[in-house]
Parts: C-alpha cells; structure tokens; sequence
C-alpha cells in the first residue's frame, strides 16, 4: 500500500514538472514583418573645392608643329599652376582630354582638303583654397591657357556636411520606421538592411559657357580674376529595411 502511495506521488510530480517544462519551452510566435522606410534631407553648404578646366589650344600647317607648340605652351600653363602649389596652396593638376584633328576646306572642291591641324590639351585643376582660384585662372591664362571651359563648385567626400546630411536623412528614415511600428501597434526589433541613395550634390556654375583668353592681352591688366563660388545643395539618401514585431 504504502510503496502505491509513493509510486503515485512520484508520477504526480513527473506530471508537475514535464508540465513545466512544457510551459517554460513552449514555442514563442511572433508575427515578424518587414517594412522598408525612405530618409532624404537636403542641406546648403559652402563649397570646399572649386574645379577649374582649361585648355590650350594651337592650330598649325603641320600636325607635328601644331603639337610642338602646344607641348610647349602646355608645359608652361602645368609649371605656373605648380608653382602657386608650391607656395602652399592645395592644387592638383591632371591632364583631363587631349585631341589632335586635321582642318579640313569643304568649299574649295568636290573632296575635303586639309589645310592644317588643331591640337587640344584640356587640364583639370582642383583648388582646395577657394580665395586662390582667381589666381589660379590667371597664371594659366597669361602661361598660355587660352580656354577655360568651366568651374565647378564641390563639396569633398570627407567633408563633415556628407557626414550631417547623412546622419541627418538616417534620423528621418527611423522616424517614418517607428511611426509605421506605433500604427500597427507592434516594436521595431532590429535594422536589417542599411542602403545610401546615389543623390548627386548640385553644383554652382556661375562660368558654365566656356570662357576664351588671348593671353597677350591679360598678362600686364593688373586685375585678379574674380571668383564666387556661393553655395551647394547637399542630399543624402537612406533606405532602411527593419523587422517589426506586431
């Protein structure tokens, strides 16, 4: 009797504890969905690098001394730019395009004639130090530069304005992430994929129509060559994919 009695007690309590075992371990559901949240802020800021694109441009009878005479002229707008570098200006220099191509006479008879050579030496130079590039433009100029096709105005990758437009649209993309959550009355859980947009920053132009010098002329006016880069329209772009509990 007594050996039923304990038998009983201990299936009973095997029963409390696989009960509970199966309550402790019981499968959790949670009902997971995934939403998908767009930031894009869009801040003005100050230029921190101006672009600027010259050109010498020489024409001659002959290919060879049309080129010639463009190498040289070249070698004297690289070592005039160079040299205000030097100075401790932040420059760089970088040959961007570079053409030769025959003058051709469509009116004197039935086939094109060619009565000479164009040669084309496009350089691009960077200037970190916006109050120099007038300066910039002038020492290439009266060095032999006689097209300036462009400046543009950028702001540098590293610069910390990237950095706040995009912390900025990050903050704006969970915002519009955790407003969704409260509307479905669920929790955001975790971020499961982060993406940055490729929105491109707008750039100042002002001398976007191509500028044309002789420098004989420009060399002895005793003016500098005034520059104003204004502001950029720096956007970013984040899209956030988050798993929300609801």
């Amino acid at each position: 009797m007594t050996n039923n009695i304990v038998k009983i007690v201990l299936l009973a309590a095997a029963l409390i504890l696989f009960a509970a075992a199966l309550y402790v371990y019981r499968p959790i559901k949670n009902n997971l969905t995934r939403i998908t949240v767009t930031g894009d802020s869009q801040t003005k800021v100050a230029p921190d690098t101006a672009v600027v694109t010259f050109s010498v441009v020489t024409q001659g009878s002959q290919a060879l001394s049309a080129q010639q005479e463009n190498a040289r002229r070249s070698e004297a707008v690289k070592t005039a730019v160079e040299t205000l570098a030097n100075a401790g200006n932040k420059i760089e220099v970088k040959t961007s395009a570079y053409n030769l191509s025959p003058e051709q006479d469509y009116y004197s008879g039935k086939m094109p004639k060619i009565v000479g050579y164009e040669v084309k030496n496009s350089v691009t130079v960077s200037v970190s130090d916006l109050n120099q590039v007038g300066a910039v433009i002038d020492a290439a100029t009266k060095a032999g530069a006689n097209s300036v096709e462009g400046i543009s105005f950028v702001v540098r990758e590293d610069s910390p304005a990237q950095g706040d437009a995009l912390a900025l649209a990050t903050r704006q993309a969970m915002a519009k992430a955790e407003a969704i959550a409260q509307a479905l009355h669920g929790r955001i859980v975790r971020v499961v994929e982060t993406h940055e947009g490729g929105v491109p920053i707008s750039q100042s132009n002002p001398y976007s129509d191509r500028m044309v010098f002789n420098s004989n002329t420009t060399a002895n006016t005793g003016y500098t060559t005034p520059v104003q880069a204004g502001s950029l329209n720096v956007r970013s772009q984040v899209v956030l994919v988050v798993e929300v509990e609801v």
